[in-house]
């Protein structure tokens, strides 16, 4: 029989395993079918490695990929909620604190806290590391709706609005990436992949 802490932490490989089971609304660039949360994740983890040098302060390059690695690990209880959902967003706090006290609850104590605290940093979005791996969580879906001909936007109706409040964190996490936020953005417009916002009309002044 193992030992008590080898079979907490096998226990936690075998049960975050399931994460491969949860589909976002993103597709993949081929089109062939939406991705899971955990490609979601190991995408985000190689961005932190080749995209470190745009972040405007010195971070800690293995916290930011520890904090992707995990982030979504509270999909497996709470399922993926489309960042575009209002309703679904209005109590996702909830069901996802529920499924990471349960989640880390299983690792041995040393290392379920540690897990856990880098999963609250991750939401918090206060130190530049959790700002960075926020930044790169919003830049993945946009690279895939762009390479997608706006797949999850035309197939939602989401606007440029939208589009560009969901990206905003970037300008804090990355602000170096973000003219290739705002050039995206433009091309997807351009090529009638994302709805622009409506032109206002002038006013008129009274006779």
């Amino acid at each position: 029989m193992a030992p008590k802490r080898l079979a907490q932490q096998i226990e936690f490989i075998i049960e975050i395993d399931k994460l491969k089971q949860v589909l976002r609304q993103t597709l993949l660039t081929d089109e062939s079918r939406r991705e899971n949360s955990a490609e979601h994740s190991w995408h985000l983890a190689m961005m932190a490695i080749l995209l470190a040098e745009y972040v405007p302060t010195s971070i800690d390059v293995l916290r930011v990929i520890k904090m992707l690695l995990i982030h979504d690990l509270v999909e497996i209880d709470a399922g993926d909620t489309f960042c575009y959902d209002s309703l679904g967003n209005q109590d996702k706090a909830l069901r996802e604190t529920q499924a990471a006290t349960r989640l880390f609850g299983l690792l041995p104590p040393d290392q379920g806290t540690e897990l856990h605290e880098l999963w609250q940093e991750f939401e918090a979005q206060a130190t530049p590391e959790a700002q960075f791996a926020a930044a790169l969580d919003r830049l993945q879906p946009l690279l895939h709706n762009q390479q997608t001909r706006g797949g999850t936007w035309r197939l939602h109706g989401i606007t440029q609005a939208q589009v560009l409040q969901r990206m905003s964190s970037i300008q804090t996490g990355a602000p170096a990436l973000w003219p290739l936020v705002q050039q995206i953005i433009e091309d997807c417009i351009a090529a009638g992949y994302l709805q622009a916002e409506p032109a206002l009309e002038p006013a008129i002044e009274p006779a």
